[in-house]
């Protein structure tokens, strides 16, 4: 049985604004689009605000190899209210305010069901450039070109079409803005404070890179109980913003030397280990992280640092490449 769409566009191609970017490096052409109804397991989102992550800008710059795809839609950060479903779609429903997410969380497959890191055997060995199920776009352009999804979220858009594999269920009472900020960066940073180098009470913890993330992993670290945070950044700009994450002890590198590991530690016990989105598994851990914020334990608030409008999202793109921004809410309306 189809759901009730009060707007009635379900089921509709709906017509909407997006930023669009037609080659790399380029400044991103806000364009009116056509955003295709969510097929199964699919639900379409308007977005209430977005905003621009590193991530974003590394795949911007690509211009040769296999993620050199143009006309696309970045966006990877966000959040919006469930304007549709697809078939097959029982987890949301219209008027559902959720958060958008790179990582596939199925909780089905083993992977998913294991407490060992955040993987998904059935949608996670791959950035795919289009939807996860049947690799096609739900874009267009006016005249009928395909426009490329971006780590299956695609933000800068009003309306975006989302897995439900990448989608995770969040208050209505949740500051849109700051529920932005678990979409990626922040829950990144957190996690990888608590999941992956699992910080203990009284550890000293050093943090290479002052920016969204870093700071992220400082505030984890904070409240693991960390006895010493030390901050290292080239830009000096980012030492007092670190103070205000708990970071006591900066030093600056400017000789971009490389980090050199001695084997001997490795064999005594010592791990280099990297993770994706911090070791979380979204549709259980984000609720975690945004009740901690209503309890007042997570400090979100600190994080952004800058306010667009849509129309002048290419500014959140500057304020990013200058080194002025950690997280520019970028608002739809």
């Amino acid at each position: 049985m189809e759901k009730q769409n009060r707007s009635g566009t379900a089921g509709k191609v709906i017509r909407c604004k997006a930023a669009v970017c037609r080659n790399p490096g380029e400044p991103l052409v806000i364009e009116e689009i056509m955003v295709d109804p969510p097929k199964a397991w699919e639900i379409r989102i308007k977005i209430l605000c977005t905003s621009l992550c590193h991530s974003d800008v590394t795949f911007w710059k690509i211009s040769i190899g296999p993620f050199a795809l143009f006309p696309r839609i970045f966006g990877h950060e966000a959040v919006g209210v469930v304007e549709s479903v697809g078939e097959h779609v029982e987890e949301f429903q219209e008027g559902d305010m959720v958060v958008p997410v790179f990582r596939p969380n199925c909780r089905e497959c083993r992977d998913c069901k294991s407490q060992k890191g955040n993987g998904c055997s059935i949608f996670g060995d791959k950035l795919v450039a289009e939807m996860p199920r049947d690799g096609t776009s739900r874009f267009k352009g006016m005249n009928g070109e395909t426009l490329h999804h971006f780590l299956s979220v695609s933000s800068f858009s009003e309306y975006t079409v989302v897995d439900v594999v990448h989608v995770v269920k969040i208050s209505s009472e949740f500051p849109a803005e700051k529920a932005c900020l678990l979409s990626c960066g922040v829950s990144t940073g957190i996690g990888a404070a608590w999941k992956v180098a699992d910080i203990e009470e009284g550890s000293t913890v050093a943090i290479f890179g002052l920016g969204a993330v870093g700071l992220a992993v400082a505030e984890g670290a904070r409240l693991r109980g960390a006895s010493k945070i030390i901050g290292v950044d080239l830009n000096q700009e980012k030492f007092e913003i670190g103070k205000k994450f708990g970071v006591m002890i900066l030093g600056v590198e400017m000789h971009h030397t490389p980090l050199p590991i001695n084997t001997y530690f490795l064999l005594r016990g010592r791990t280099v280990t990297g993770c994706f989105f911090g070791g979380l598994k979204a549709k259980s851990d984000i609720p975690i992280l945004a009740q901690k914020y209503l309890h007042k334990e997570i400090n979100l608030d600190g994080f952004i640092t800058h306010e667009v409008n849509f129309q002048d999202i290419n500014k959140a793109f500057d304020l990013l490449l200058e080194g002025k921004s950690l997280r520019c809410i970028i608002w739809m309306d």
